[in-house]
């Protein structure tokens, strides 16, 4: 039980009363997000490790695997820091400086990219900086999305994030259509930028870099900081995990089904994540795409995830997170499941006749609609177990049991690589992953059936 002087805090539920929020205010939390797209689809997703898995770093096989094994590294280090870096954000009231100064080192740390040159030696040196970004994009992302609850209301929170995911999405379609236009298609890009040595690609890492500096300002201007917690400020970063486990334990016991979702939610994520960081990955290596052709399926398949999320934010207010998400894992496991069946060979199918690019078209694009709702709704769900004023800090939970076996998808698929010897076999390990989430998801129940959570101040 909570005794009477750890002042308890109660998430706010669905008849809670939140002042209107301005659209401004929803634009400008919203444009961290199109930002963020540029690390995210450019830099994560579709140019910058389809680069570093390239030929030119030791062979597709071997770059996506070491690749793969830094990313899951990342993901042990934010498992470890992230909950108790929202806790302290929020105890501190430096929510939104925290978002500032992890955003700042997304940027500069994308920006080293431009030193990653196309061989084998600096192989490590780019897994390195993608994987340190994932981290910092992490720690950022816990602040972004506890702001959530700060700009919505309970009857708008699924529409806006949805609409958050959508704009990130729509981001990430502009950002691309410039670096294709203006360093990858050109024989002689802007600023006289060529494809020799690599040039084009490790200039791309600077565009990535300046374009998220720039679109995640007006969060840090339209956003207001949240006010400090006195009693729980003060104490020292070791005690800090004191104080989260209190809080774990006080919560499992108002509210189950928030620790229930935190664990299932974290395996269907990772699945989620390495859709898109092994996407363009899988799309070059086993469909044999040019870059300039990944890039243009990354634009269509942008567009279909921005469309895929705000329809899934309209219907999370209405039907349910919990609706959402199992409907879109399971078009999820059947899109990925026929590209992993069908692969780059030419097939007959329902009487057509089916090429390998004709399966990844189609089915790759339905793997874009149905990713974004099931982000989206995630995210409001969790934001309607939240105990108020500490967003931060189950965002940071919510960080860490993503993390903590976020080494599933990424260690699969390099594990399905290494016994068949062949890239196209690592989707397996990804919807395998899909599949342990969809079955965790399944017992727990929706926010409006779970009791809301009560965690001592301090």
């Amino acid at each position: 039980m909570v005794s009477k002087t750890e002042h308890p805090r109660v998430s706010s539920g669905p008849g809670t009363a939140r002042p209107h929020v301005r659209k401004r205010v929803i634009l400008a939390w919203a444009s961290w997000d199109w930002g963020s797209a540029a690390f995210n689809a450019v830099m994560t997703t579709f140019v910058f490790t389809v680069y570093l898995t390239s030929e030119s770093f030791g062979g597709e096989a071997h770059a996506s695997s070491v690749l793969g094994y830094g990313i899951a590294l990342a993901g042990l280090v934010v498992a470890v820091l992230a909950p108790v870096v929202g806790q302290r954000s929020d105890a501190g009231g430096r929510r939104k400086t925290w978002l500032g100064v992890n955003t700042a080192l997304i940027c500069i740390v994308t920006a080293l990219c431009f030193f990653v040159f196309p061989s084998p030696e600096f192989l490590l040196l780019g897994v390195g900086l993608i994987a340190l970004g994932n981290v910092f994009s992490e720690f950022a992302g816990v602040n972004y999305n506890a702001m959530l609850s700060q700009i919505s209301t309970p009857a708008t929170i699924g529409r806006v994030s949805g609409f958050g995911w959508g704009m990130g999405y729509v981001g990430g379609i502009a950002a691309l259509a410039l670096v294709l236009v203006g360093f990858i298609n050109p024989d002689v890009g802007w600023f006289g930028v060529t494809s020799e040595n690599g040039l084009n690609i490790r200039a791309v890492a600077v565009f990535a870099a300046v374009w998220l500096a720039v679109f995640a300002l007006p969060v840090m201007f339209a956003v207001p900081e949240v006010p400090r917690q006195e009693r729980a400020a003060g104490i020292g970063f070791i005690a800090s995990y004191g104080l989260l486990f209190r809080r774990i334990k006080a919560i499992f016991k108002t509210s189950p089904h928030t620790i229930w979702f935190l664990l299932a939610s974290a395996v269907f994520r990772d699945g989620l994540a390495a859709v898109f960081t092994f996407g363009g990955v899988i799309a070059s290596g086993t469909f044999g795409w040019l870059l300039s052709e990944v890039i243009i399926f990354a634009i269509f398949g942008n567009v279909v995830a921005a469309v895929g999320a705000i329809i899934g934010g309209f219907l999370d207010d209405r039907a349910g997170p919990k609706n959402v998400i199992v409907f879109s894992l399971v078009g999820l496991l059947v899109s990925g499941g026929v590209i992993a069946v069908l692969g780059p060979d030419d097939v007959d199918l329902l009487g057509m006749q089916w090429s390998g690019d004709t399966t990844f078209w189609v089915f790759g694009l339905l793997l874009c609609l149905f990713v974004g709702p099931a982000q989206s709704a995630s995210r409001a769900f969790l934001a309607r177990l939240a105990p108020a004023g500490d967003e931060a800090e189950l965002f940071g939970l919510y960080a860490t049991t993503g993390r903590a076996v976020s080494f599933l998808a990424p260690a699969l698929f390099a594990a399905f690589i290494g016994i068949f010897g062949a890239q196209r076999y690592g989707i397996i390990g990804i919807l395998l992953v899909l599949f342990l989430g969809l079955l965790a998801l399944l017992p727990v129940r929706s926010p409006e059936k779970a009791p809301r959570a009560v965690v001592p101040e301090a």
